[in-house]
């Protein structure tokens, strides 16, 4: 438990005091420059990960949202198919800055150069024809996970050769793990313009992850959050006072993120127009209302909240070494989100013995988390789900 959320949160909006704003009916939108790209943001766009309604994303856009973020793996395609279905239907691609993502292969495969190169060549492609457009603004590196990836200079090749072609404007990577290390790194190898990483309000003393950040956004890199409602569907069981709406949660969540000026736009995954409406209101105004001051000043904030950073600790207190943060993500993808396709493809993606597998010979789990995530409770709702 800790307290006083708002005395310990980053504002880092010194030099955001002249922040450009646009006008619609509704008001003035907050944007953000990304980095040291030419692409200006709202500073809440759209994680189109779990949605699969295609209105949910077309009224995005009426709504103010200009940045859509998908990957390739995201419901094995179709996600990329419905963005872009979308968006040639709206007419409105050149008004809109697309992010997809495809996976680094030497995460479980091994593969040398010359695999490497063809298999990310042969991804961005695949992944055009289902957007249906001749190019993405962003192109990550998918999920990585470590230092050394980001110095693999096959994929840093590849990935300036896909720009080089003209198949993405910008070049980046997603992290989900060791985030600080990898953004670190990043900023050192100099050929990623762009950072995609979990930033959310359990983090406040994640003093290593919002130093990287800051020194890559000093660099000219943009900075992007994703999971800045701590890994939750409004529907989750997370522990807070009755007197707080979900609603409240929500937006103070997202504002907590977007107070930090290094981040130049967050992409909340709603998948209902509620929550749709919810997350772009922060765009209008990011200081808090009396109630989420309150919730974020007060006594009643699990800091834990079964969100797992992802830091990797835990697996030091585990006698088989299982790869403790993909289980946990998985768990949340499963548990959280409702998404058990994902779930199942960043299980898969374990090493052998990594995963579940490697739990099944433990009566009991003996792992443990400094941040009061549930290991245990996570490890067996998945043995449950997947055997």
């Amino acid at each position: 438990m800790a307290a006083g959320l708002l005395s310990t949160a980053p504002s880092g909006l010194e030099g955001r005091e002249k922040e450009g704003k646009i006008k619609d009916a509704n008001g003035e939108i907050i944007r953000r420059k990304l980095g040291k790209t030419d692409i200006t943001l709202p500073i809440v766009s759209m994680g189109v990960m779990n949605a699969n309604n295609p209105e949910v994303v077309r009224a995005s856009y009426e709504l103010g949202v200009r940045h859509f973020d998908t990957a390739a793996i995201y419901q094995s395609g179709n996600n990329e198919r419905m963005v872009g279905q979308v968006i040639k239907e709206l007419g409105v691609r050149d008004e809109v800055t697309i992010a997809t993502k495809i996976y680094n292969p030497n995460m479980r495969e091994g593969d040398g150069p010359a695999e490497t190169r063809e298999k990310l060549l042969r991804q961005i492609d695949e992944s055009l024809e289902r957007l249906q457009m001749d190019h993405v603004d962003i192109l990550y590196v998918h999920s990585i996970t470590n230092a050394d990836q980001i110095r693999n200079k096959a994929i840093s090749d590849t990935m300036k050769e896909i720009r080089k072609s003209g198949k993405t404007r910008f070049i980046g990577v997603s992290t989900h793990q060791d985030m600080h290390s990898v953004i670190d790194a990043a900023v050192e190898e100099g050929s990623y313009e762009v950072i995609l990483t979990v930033l959310n309000f359990t983090m406040w003393d994640y003093a290593e992850l919002l130093s990287a950040i800051e020194k890559a956004a000093k660099k000219g890199i943009g900075i992007i959050a994703m999971k800045t409602q701590a890994g939750s569907s409004r529907r989750s069981r997370l522990e807070f006072s009755d007197e707080f709406t979900a609603s409240t949660i929500a937006t103070a969540s997202l504002k907590w993120v977007l107070r930090n000026g290094n981040v130049t736009t967050a992409i909340p995954g709603y998948t209902t127009f509620e929550h749709m409406k919810e997350d772009f209101s922060v765009a209008r105004g990011i200081e808090y209302d009396e109630a989420e001051e309150k919730l974020l000043n007060g006594q009643n904030v699990k800091l834990g909240m079964g969100f797992c950073r992802q830091c990797g600790i835990c697996v030091n207190s585990c006698p088989n070494r299982v790869d403790i943060p993909a289980l946990m993500r998985t768990h949340m993808y499963a548990a959280r989100y409702s998404n058990f396709n994902h779930a199942r493809l960043t299980l898969s993606g374990i090493k052998p013995r990594a995963g579940l597998d490697g739990c099944r010979a433990c009566g009991v789990c003996v792992a443990s988390c400094r941040h009061e995530v549930d290991i245990a409770g996570g490890i067996s709702e998945l043995m449950t789900i997947y055997g």
